[in-house]
């Protein structure tokens, strides 16, 4: 990929490729982070974009085979052929496939630097069941865990992440976290949750909703409209009844987005239809798994409009006493908007190609079964779960998720030219059979360069997994032998 007429280095602002990971944060004498350096800025751009094999996941405008891109001000101003503009910087995306940037709907970003403490016996934990390592966590850890995690997602072409935060400890691992997404340069939902294992009777307070609003978001916004605020309530998976329904009051009255866990294995504790009758569901209310759904509860859930988000491997892995291949298909023929995620790293990574290839090989009716007659989930459908449905699922399907004149340019570029993934035949087919992270040249994130040449831009990765592996390594040692059992 070459540009043309100015030099890199003006996109991403002087001296800018020194040092990129602030602010960090050290540890204080109280577990406190506190900033240590600046964040160096990464300027949008007037770009060009040519010559590219463009999947638009737009349902107006589809696959095209030879297009162009123009963007301004972060902004998708034109798609077509023959573009021109005289002052762009022109990116030549000969033996590109581009394609919007990534969503990924559910994933646990404070735990990312426990991907490998898995108990051996157990098989899947943040933590093994008799000891939780979650408390172990200070501010510092959550910032080293979610820069860790962001990073890796945008080297992956992953331009957007719900952060379903479900141990927010106090309000400095709050800041930890938001400050993290700030110098993510990713587009992102936070939702400020509980503290883990919080009892199951003990409604959360929130106490600390209306400090983080005011000192993050609204006029004093440090995100630029790119964070939003949501909130993860435990549902009747973590919590009982009377317990839910509280924290609903408290969520509907500051009207905020709301995300809950449901069963992903019988008994199904959770009933969307009662949800319904209370007047909970609806496009700011996204469940995630629900592998124990009946018809009911999925017809629910499409008639309010309702997202789901399914973390294929997890779905799988955890749903023990269910059939989380054949609900995924139900899900499907109930007309329910699905969007991928990742759930934890302790199952999976978050690798959106290893999700979309995953669903697309599983979306295979089962003869003997209710959903023998239905048709195969499509590469263009795993596609679109894996972008513009997250998106929605968001509340952000106006503003990205495919790649459409007026909407904000989160973009990413493949090559198509590598040896994994050459020869092209069918464009989205390639994306979804074959692709790689390592296949992923170049992100664009609100018209702001975040991946160029295979090459990230704005992150001393060097720091950030040093950081994260000091991290990891002090949780650890607290926990002792226990993470062995």
């Amino acid at each position: 990929m070459n540009f043309s007429r100015r030099n890199f280095s003006k996109i991403i602002g002087v001296g800018a490729l020194a040092s990129f990971a602030g602010p960090l944060f050290s540890t204080t004498a109280l577990g406190k982070p506190s900033r240590i350096s600046s964040k160096k800025q990464i300027k949008r751009g007037l770009y060009l974009i040519k010559n590219a094999a463009v999947i638009t996941v737009d349902p107006d405008i589809g696959t095209l085979p030879n297009a162009d891109i123009l963007i301004r001000n972060g902004i998708i101003e034109r798609v077509g052929q023959n573009l021109t503009e005289k002052d762009a910087d022109i990116i030549d995306a000969t033996n590109m496939i581009v394609m919007p940037g990534f969503v990924n709907s559910h994933y646990h970003m404070w735990s990312a630097i426990g991907r490998s403490f898995t108990a051996r016996k157990e098989g899947f934990s943040y933590y093994p069941a008799k000891f939780a390592t979650s408390a172990l966590y200070t501010p510092t850890d959550f910032y080293n865990s979610v820069m860790l995690a962001s990073v890796e997602l945008v080297n992956g072409g992953t331009t957007t992440v719900h952060n379903w935060s479900h141990n927010t400890r106090s309000p400095e691992h709050a800041d930890a976290e938001l400050q993290a997404l700030e110098n993510s340069h990713m587009r992102a939902r936070y939702s400020y949750g509980h503290v883990d294992r919080l009892g199951p009777d003990k409604v959360n307070p929130y106490n600390d909703i209306d400090r983080v609003q005011s000192q993050w978001f609204g006029r004093n916004d440090k995100f630029e409209g790119m964070v939003h605020l949501g909130l993860n309530l435990r549902g009747t998976l973590q919590s009982d009844k009377a317990t839910f329904y509280k924290e609903m009051e408290y969520a509907k009255r500051v009207g905020l987005p709301v995300a809950i866990h449901a069963p992903q294995e019988t008994p199904n504790t959770a009933d969307a239809v009662e949800y319904e009758r209370r007047g909970y569901l609806g496009p700011d209310f996204l469940i995630a798994h629900y592998i124990s759904a009946s018809n009911d509860d999925l017809a629910a859930m499409a008639r309010t409009k309702t997202p789901i988000t399914i973390a294929t491997h997890s779905e799988l892995r955890l749903s023990s006493t269910g059939d989380a291949r054949a609900v995924i298909m139900k899900m499907r023929e109930a007309g329910l908007c699905i969007s991928l995620s990742s759930d934890a790293t302790s199952i999976a990574p978050p690798d959106m190609f290893e999700m979309m290839r995953f669903t697309w090989n599983l979306g295979v009716p089962w003869v003997g079964t209710e959903n023998s007659g239905a048709s195969k989930i499509s590469v263009h459908e795993v596609i679109q779960m894996a972008t513009l449905n997250g998106a929605i699922a968001l509340g952000l399907g106006d503003m990205v998720g495919s790649i459409s004149e007026g909407k904000r340019a989160d973009i990413i570029m493949l090559r198509s030219n590598d040896l994994n993934i050459a020869p092209v035949s069918n464009f989205e087919t390639a994306v979804v059979q074959s692709a790689t992270a390592n296949n992923v040249d170049t992100v664009i994130v609100d018209g702001k360069i975040v991946k160029r040449g295979g090459r990230l831009i704005g992150y001393d990765e060097t720091r950030i997994i040093n950081d994260a592996q000091n991290s990891a390594r002090r949780i650890r040692a607290a926990a002792g032998e226990l993470l062995e059992s």
